[in-house]
């Protein structure tokens, strides 16, 4: 049945393709839609306390993947390998916001942003908020904000000149445009109650009020405190906001007589900020919304084949009629006689001074986890993470043990299993370890070979070198102008240098 629905719209493209290419002047545009810090809470992926009708609509009038992940579950890493269609450890940009001080990445001969290649074929590169009157936070511009690119983070050294500008206004009569709306997303809601507070007067002056943190349903490991309900509410409200602006730039391409030979590709960067969510290999980080909609493009359909974010750079290429370079590792999707993935792959590296690795591969029916330092805890000390309020609070309630034994084990365990396996799609948030069930065993033993492979072929070089992390890490801390922030982010920083030199 899948592959049925696959090659239906593998034609549908092709046919579009082929009338592209035969009359330049109607090459479609591309549009990204990228969210920050979001998982697929919209309506139309089964989210109940809030409705997303314009996510909702992009999905009823194009292709909605339920089986699309992240291959890196943290923002840098992530576009990093969605700019360049490759896999991030491939291109050596798989630990957080690094190669921006003294130490530099460089990508490797070959590859290259696909903003540049887009280029080169004659199309408008820009990337914004999508509007001409609000921002990548969805308020009007300021001073600060206007005028200025969207968010790129790439860990990489790049040429800002790939950019054209930040709006498809500033194209030429009739080229086409490739647009990144990059949105704010999950980061909207902040990470303290001042934030929240805030936020709230946002929300209010779009819909006039705001989501009950008492009708909120988490995941079964977070407690249903006050604090961690209040945060949930207001993440479900960045969801009503994004979708809201969403809306908003599907209007703008409708009026400007665009939305016919656009194609929109909407999609999150990992999903949210949580303790076990953004930065981590659970479907809380790395699962994401991913919709395709527009000129060949069939309807209403859903496909539940497992893809990865990299394969969106092939996808547009290919539909704007460009050549996809050889050694990309994403593919196009909807092409003619394109053999579904049988797996999908994820990794975590350092993510701010937390030095960490971890290996992830999906399959039909399982997600298995490599920790490959299985002696560190899952909440590891993290300037980053043990900013936010929500797990502020959950430090308090362990330390004061009203944590129940879920939330013990699963986020508070002093170690971590070198092993993971699941059962995902019978155990939606990945809390029972099948590694240890001899039930499992040749289930386990298949993971295990496919990642070490993955592993192989594509060349993942692993953690940094002691000399590197110092570079990194000094870099990162000339940065912080807070000098409390800095020396939380020093004294970790050590932390994680010791557990280095003890071997754990």
């Amino acid at each position: 049945m899948t592959v049925k629905r696959h090659l239906s719209l593998a034609c549908c493209l092709l046919s579009f393709m082929i009338a592209a290419r035969s009359e330049a002047a109607v090459r479609p545009n591309i549009v990204w839609i990228v969210v920050d810090d979001m998982s697929a809470n919209f309506s139309c992926y089964g989210e109940k306390t809030i409705q997303t009708p314009h996510v909702d609509r992009l999905a009823t009038e194009g292709l909605r993947f339920t089986r699309a992940y992240a291959t890196s579950p943290v923002c840098s890493t992530f576009r990093s390998a969605m700019i360049t269609g490759m896999y991030q450890t491939s291109i050596g940009a798989h630990h957080h916001r690094s190669g921006r001080g003294e130490h530099r990445i460089v990508l490797p001969d070959g590859v290259r942003p696909i903003p540049a290649i887009f280029q080169e074929s004659g199309y408008y590169t820009c990337m914004g908020s999508g509007l001409q009157n609000l921002d990548y936070r969805s308020q009007p511009f300021s001073s600060r904000t206007k005028g200025r690119l969207g968010k790129t983070d790439y860990n990489f050294d790049w040429d800002k000149s790939i950019y054209d500008s930040n709006d498809w206004s500033g194209r030429g009569k009739d080229q086409p445009f490739f647009m990144q709306v990059q949105l704010h997303g999950g980061k909207l809601r902040g990470a303290t109650a001042a934030h929240y507070e805030a936020f709230d007067k946002q929300v209010k002056g779009v819909f006039d009020d705001i989501t009950d943190p008492q009708s909120v349903k988490l995941p079964p490991y977070y407690p249903r405190d006050p604090v961690l309900l209040k945060d949930w509410s207001t993440y479900l409200d960045s969801v009503r906001i994004t979708d809201h602006h969403v809306g908003l730039v599907m209007e703008r391409l409708k009026q400007e007589g665009l939305l016919d030979n656009t194609l929109v590709v909407f999609f999150t960067d990992h999903g949210i900020s949580h303790a076990r969510g953004k930065q981590f290999l659970y479907d809380e980080g790395t699962h994401i919304p991913f919709i395709v909609r527009g000129p060949g493009i069939a309807s209403g359909m859903t496909l539940t084949d497992l893809v990865e974010h990299i394969d969106i750079a092939a996808l547009s290429l290919a539909a704007a009629g460009i050549d996809i370079p050889k050694q990309m590792q994403g593919q196009n999707i909807l092409a003619l006689g394109y053999q579904l993935k049988q797996a999908v792959f994820a990794a975590r590296d350092r993510c701010g001074e937390a030095a960490d690795r971890i290996r992830s591969v999906r399959s039909d029916r399982y997600l298995y986890i490599k920790n490959f330092y299985p002696q560190r805890p899952h909440l590891m000390p993290s300037g980053y993470k043990d900013g936010k309020l929500i797990i502020q609070r959950l430090r308090e309630l362990h330390s004061e043990e009203k944590l129940d034994t879920l939330a013990e084990q699963v986020l508070f365990a002093p170690t971590r299993p070198a092993e993971e396996l699941y059962l995902y799609g019978q155990d939606r948030w990945q809390t029972e370890n099948l590694s240890d069930d001899p039930r499992h065993a040749v289930a386990l033993k298949q993971q295990r070979a496919r990642l070490e492979h993955w592993i192989q072929q594509t060349g993942d070089p692993g953690p940094e070198t002691p000399e590197v992390y110092i570079l990194e890490t000094e870099d990162q801390m000339k940065s912080t102008r807070n000098k409390a922030a800095r020396e939380i982010y020093r004294t970790n920083a050590e932390l994680y240098k010791r557990w280095a030199r003890e071997g754990k």
